[in-house]
């Protein structure tokens, strides 16, 4: 039995210290919600698996004011093509290139104030630890193991153990989430299933550091290239400028582990030469497609792996996992200051699991065709039949690849229309797409983007509650009755008004209310009731929201 036992009390408990769980704690520490992060690790894992944080991403960090910090802390640098290189061998023949992969070029864009940025998981993850350490009411405990859960009306007691001393702790908090992975002891403690399609295949990665393979960069630099030939199908690519690169590639369900020599010669006929690569680091992993039975069991909820998992093909894992922890961040945080209601936090599985559910259907198709789906006999001979089958594999990468790595119409164009936490104005939500992405104020979509004259991004002008965004001057007078009703129920509130001719045409409407995630939560020309809208986009009040919307309705028709 452990000498001493700790107690602690929190508003939120977060198990788990990857990406999700920090996005969560920084979400909610920025809004001043005592916060409680516990991981059973000691030390964070030092493989890259993800390596683009994307555009969505890099905007919740432009909001958290981390967005230079993730650039500077990079291992390439800003100008370092963020290209996808399709070749038979590492030193072999070229195929094809994909150009601005997930749109990680630099320059203004006015789809989206950032630009992604390619970084190792693990770089992410120390900026946000570093971030959440220095917020005054989050809390970070590493090395501590959840053992149990118990839940009543108005709270959850957790037991966890310190993996050292063997020292027990225990929590008492009025929430809890699991963003703990997914084996998820969260999840197992609630007694949630998952399902779906389980592993496909095992797939391994490597870390390894290779001098030699400096001299690739004189022949065209990519943040990865895919190396299709029959004997090593892979993909690799840079950690750096220097010496340290990823090596991935499936292998049967069933096989065993490769050795050491037997990863060496995979690597040999890879790269088209002996490297003689110092071998880091090994992961080896599955993919499956599987989503949570539920998301929310009262007063605990999963976020991240622990509640959706799909193959790691078109840069959405990581990106997934810190948008939820974003919505779900705001919500709780509205719930505990008394601005948001139970609807508010029943919404958060209403709206992120038809996300989940498109973006597992995007990278199960991308995991249809991989390197080795992309062979052609011939593929590196020379003269004429060597050059018909470089081309024919290159219509066929074209014609399936580019879906991964240009996904703005997931990454922007997913959306809650139909949330019960928003107010429908009588317009069908925009067409689902995955590489072009037509921004829209539809109620329930993302608020569109622009570049403002002076400089400024539009994102910028938002509050971190709502904001009342007025795109015609001539529609201020509706601010301040909004204004008077938010103070009255506690709501934060913004009024922003550009003054831009851009935007009535952008947002088809002269107001729009945005959420805290910059989500459009309502739109229209005039507020019939200002006090039933704002309890309606905080799930305040059942059966607001239908009258809302039909005063609405009629409005606009």
């Amino acid at each position: 039995m452990p000498e001493t036992e700790e107690s602690l009390r929190t508003e939120v408990l977060v198990v788990g210290g990857g990406p999700v769980g920090l996005a969560l704690a920084t979400e909610l520490g920025t809004r001043g919600i005592r916060t409680l992060l516990v991981e059973r690790n000691l030390r964070h894992a030092r493989q890259p698996r993800a390596k683009t944080t994307n555009v969505r991403s890099m905007e919740h960090m432009r909001r958290w004011g981390l967005a230079g910090r993730i650039r500077a802390a990079s291992p390439l640098p800003p100008d370092y093509p963020t290209d996808i290189i399709f070749k038979t061998r590492l030193f072999g023949r070229e195929i094809t290139t994909i150009r601005n992969a997930f749109y990680g070029a630099p320059g203004a864009n006015d789809l989206y104030s950032e630009h992604a940025q390619w970084i190792p998981q693990y770089t992410v993850e120390g900026v946000l630890r570093d971030h959440a350490a220095t917020l005054p009411d989050v809390t970070l405990r590493f090395g501590l193991a959840l053992e149990s859960l118990d839940q009543s009306t108005d709270g959850v007691t957790a037991e966890l153990t310190d993996a050292e001393t063997g020292q027990r702790l225990r929590v008492r908090t009025d929430y809890a989430v699991g963003a703990d992975g997914s084996r998820s002891t969260v999840r197992g403690a609630l007694g949630i299933r998952m399902s779906g399609n389980h592993a496909f295949a095992q797939n391994i990665n490597l870390v390894i550091r290779a001098p030699a393979l400096r001299e690739v960069f004189a022949e065209g630099r990519s943040i990865m290239y895919w190396l299709v030939n029959p004997e090593s199908a892979a993909i690799a690519g840079p950690m750096d400028t220097g010496d340290t690169w990823y090596f991935g590639f499936p292998i049967p369900k069933d096989a065993p582990a490769p050795t050491e020599p037997e990863l060496q010669a995979l690597m040999t006929a890879a790269f088209g030469r002996d490297v003689s690569p110092e071998i880091l680091t090994i992961d080896t992993w599955a993919a499956h497609s599987l989503l949570a039975d539920r998301y929310r069991a009262s007063r605990v909820f999963l976020a991240g792996d622990a509640c959706h998992l799909h193959p790691p093909f078109g840069g959405y894992g990581m990106n997934l996992g810190i948008a939820d922890g974003v919505d779900l961040g705001w919500k709780i945080a509205a719930r505990l200051r008394g601005w948001g209601g139970e609807a508010l936090l029943d919404s958060y599985e209403a709206e992120r699991r038809p996300v989940h559910a498109r973006v597992i259907e995007e990278a199960v198709a991308n995991y249809a065709v991989l390197a080795p789906d992309l062979l052609r006999d011939g593929l590196e001979e020379d003269g004429a039949r060597g050059t018909a089958a470089r081309a024919e594999a290159a219509a066929l990468i074209m014609e399936h690849k580019p879906r991964e790595f240009r996904t703005l119409g997931v990454v922007l164009g997913s959306h809650y229309s139909g949330s019960p936490v928003t107010v429908p104005d009588g317009s069908a939500p925009p067409a689902a797409q995955v590489s072009d992405y037509l921004p829209s104020a539809h109620p329930g979509c993302l608020a569109p983007h622009l570049w403002l004259a002076d400089g400024r991004s539009l994102y910028d002008l938002l509050g971190p509650g709502f904001t009342l965004l007025v795109t015609d001057p001539a529609a201020e007078a509706e601010a301040e009755p909004l204004r008077r009703a938010a103070t009255r129920l506690g709501i934060p509130l913004t009024v922003a008004s550009p003054g831009d001719a851009r935007l009535p045409a952008l947002y088809e409407a002269p107001l729009a209310l945005v959420r805290p995630d910059q989500y459009v939560a309502w739109r229209g020309s005039r507020i019939p009731d200002p006090e039933a809208l704002l309890r309606t986009v905080c799930g305040l009040a059942q059966g607001v929201q239908e009258n809302c919307a039909n005063e609405l309705l009629e409005e606009r028709t």
